[in-house]
């Protein structure tokens, strides 16, 4: 009877195991590639180059779709009908300017269908693939291509010679509303971490640093948001007070929330130099 009994409560433990393990990704950190800034002394024939869109890091496990920060999507069925058992990364995009859209829809736990119609999950690699990028590209073609879904594509990539000529597609891809560009090694293998395998490329810098203050406003800003203290990963704070709309001056960011700012480059001691308040990161 005590036999019967271990191995009923053993088998329980191995269903609730199972039955929880595609949520770890939810306990912890999407694992997906990192980037890093791009910076002199690349060999850019060493790398492939595509647009870096502005939507939401999308992680596909095979039976879930989460975001960079672990926290579950829920899109349509219809949406995510027949994707493959194996992991996609992606953006979920909702075009160019539509960052705002592609958080809200993505944030809601029940999918408005209206709004996932203008989504696209741009399909950018291939966790499980042992391969390196140059040999993830043609299964990562033939994966999307086996979907067969108009709202699943396969981010474009293509190569470029020196830096004057991806400054000049990084200054075409901007001025039509883009973000700016990503360029990924072509013989570096999948790695959950942040290194140079992954670059992105843009016209100002920019990273997230977390609410911890707010100093109030003066003259025509009395009553409302002067400046945030924000605080880098790094430990650093310092004062964040332009770039904010007067919506955004009347009702801040919550403490403790992730925003982005732009900068260009750092002073002596480390902090942003020229530092405006570009958005709240929801999706982290």
């Amino acid at each position: 009877m005590r036999i019967h009994h271990f191995i009923f409560l053993l088998f329980l433990f191995c269903s609730h195991i199972n039955t929880h393990a595609a949520e770890e990704v939810g306990r912890n950190h999407a694992p997906v590639m990192l980037a890093n800034v791009y910076h002199s002394g690349v060999d850019l024939k060493a790398y492939w180059v595509s647009e870096k869109y502005d939507g939401i890091r999308g992680y596909w496990d095979g039976k879930k779709l989460w975001t960079r920060g672990g926290e579950q999507v829920y899109p349509p069925a219809w949406f995510i009908a027949g994707w493959p058992n194996i992991a996609l990364d992606g953006e979920l995009w909702a075009g160019r300017g539509g960052f705002a859209d592609a958080v809200s829809t993505a944030r809601r736990q029940t999918p408005d269908d209206a709004a996932w119609r203008k989504m696209r999950f741009m399909v950018f690699d291939l966790p499980a693939h042992e391969g390196t990028f140059d040999q993830r590209l043609p299964s990562l073609k033939s994966t999307v291509a086996s979907i067969n879904l108009p709202w699943v594509q396969v981010v474009k990539q293509s190569k470029v010679e020196d830096h004057r000529s991806l400054q000049k597609m990084l200054n075409a891809i901007t001025k039509d509303g883009g973000e700016g560009l990503m360029l990924h090694r072509g013989a570096s293998f999948y790695r959950a971490e942040r290194n140079d395998d992954l670059l992105k490329v843009k016209l100002h810098d920019d990273a997230e640093a977390r609410v911890i203050a707010y100093i109030p406003g003066k003259g025509k800003h009395a009553g409302r948001l002067g400046a945030l203290v924000v605080e880098m990963p790094n430990g650093q704070r310092f004062k964040l007070g332009t770039g904010f709309s007067d919506a955004q001056r009347a009702q801040p960011p919550v403490l403790g929330s992730l925003v982005t700012y732009r900068f260009r480059g750092l002073n002596d001691s480390g902090i942003p130099r020229f530092a405006s308040f570009l958005r709240v990161r929801e999706d982290l």
